[in-house]
């Protein structure tokens, strides 16, 4: 597959939150993803899963490879796995999580590894990131844009969404 680049984003609602996002990156690097752009880092409120949970935060991070969506996704789970994830409850709280949002302008119904992401335009917590370093970006099955996709979004999610950490850095070089 011709090389592309694919959006991730990144969560962690458990431990040093920051830590875990920081060592999420670090394994996807030493997994050979050339990693080209990180938003900030956002603090958000959790969205369904058990009450009580602590605040998540979440990041998104512009890759680019030549794996297909299912290769990410896969790479994606075992590297949550060596970072300590355990599956329990459904939205439940997580040491991290990585979603696969955009595989270029790929899409796929397939169950495992489902782009774009199905349900990342009702998310602020992943849209505020992404918008950061893709807001022209079109969404390939509802054909608008990130931004137009954030303004909608925003009118109707009760996520409160504040800025944690700044992106001082290009190409995936962030200091947070």
């Amino acid at each position: 597959m011709k090389p592309r680049v694919c959006y991730l984003a990144l969560g962690s609602n458990m431990g040093d939150r920051l830590a875990n996002l920081r060592a999420a990156v670090a394994a996807l690097r030493d997994a050979g993803l050339d990693i080209v752009d990180a938003s900030s880092v956002y603090e958000t409120t959790p969205v369904g899963g058990p009450e009580g949970q602590e605040l998540y935060l979440n990041a998104v991070l512009a890759v680019k490879t030549d794996l297909g969506a299912r290769d990410l996704v896969d790479m994606a789970l075992q590297i949550e796995g060596a970072l300590g994830r355990t599956r329990g409850e459904k939205n439940g709280p997580r040491v991290i999580d990585i979603d696969l949002l955009l595989a270029g302008s790929e899409t796929s119904g397939e169950p495992r590894a489902t782009v774009p992401h199905p349900r990342m335009h009702e998310r602020l917590f992943v849209l505020t990131p992404l918008r950061e370093i893709a807001r022209d970006m079109l969404h390939p099955a509802l054909k608008k844009t990130i931004d137009e996709l954030f303004r909608e979004c925003a009118v109707v999610s009760r996520e409160r969404v504040r800025l944690f950490a700044p992106s001082r850095g290009h190409g995936g070089r962030s200091t947070w």
